[in-house]
């Protein structure tokens, strides 16, 4: 497996975005969201792309993790694993040594265990809330 940075297209997004079965919005809404990224990571099994994510936030305290997708035919193969990896290094390279910074994300429920393999915590928690968004249309 191969990941590369930030070669994301709208085209390739929208490809990988369908193969989980979630419905696209429409180009123009992909390009603008990618221009406003801090990073993609697309994850190449070979030539074949089989997964995608993408880090937005505020290159200081919050960072989160969106749109993580492996293709079905590839998923448990370590594709995953890869892109989370490398997602994980960016993040760590864009701040200082002694800055402690917040990687989030909102799981869907079946991939709960592969986060938790990685560190990643439910929430809520004892201590906190839970994880919260809501959809304005």
């Amino acid at each position: 497996m191969e990941i590369r940075i930030n070669t994301l297209t709208p085209e390739l997004f929208l490809a990988l975005y369908r193969s989980v079965g979630w419905d696209p919005p429409c180009i123009e809404q992909v390009q603008t969201a990618l221009q406003n990224t801090l990073a993609t990571f697309t994850c190449y099994d070979v030539d074949r792309p089989v997964g995608m994510a993408r880090v937005i936030g505020d290159g200081g305290m919050s960072f989160y993790i969106k749109d993580f997708a492996v293709v079905p035919s590839s998923q448990g193969k370590g594709a995953g694993k890869c892109l989370l990896t490398a997602l994980e290094q960016y993040v760590k390279e864009c701040k200082p040594l002694e800055w402690a910074v917040s990687l989030e994300l909102i799981s869907s429920k079946d991939a709960v265990d592969f986060y938790e393999r990685f560190g990643f915590e439910k929430r809520p928690c004892d201590g906190d809330g839970p994880g919260m968004f809501k959809m304005i249309r």
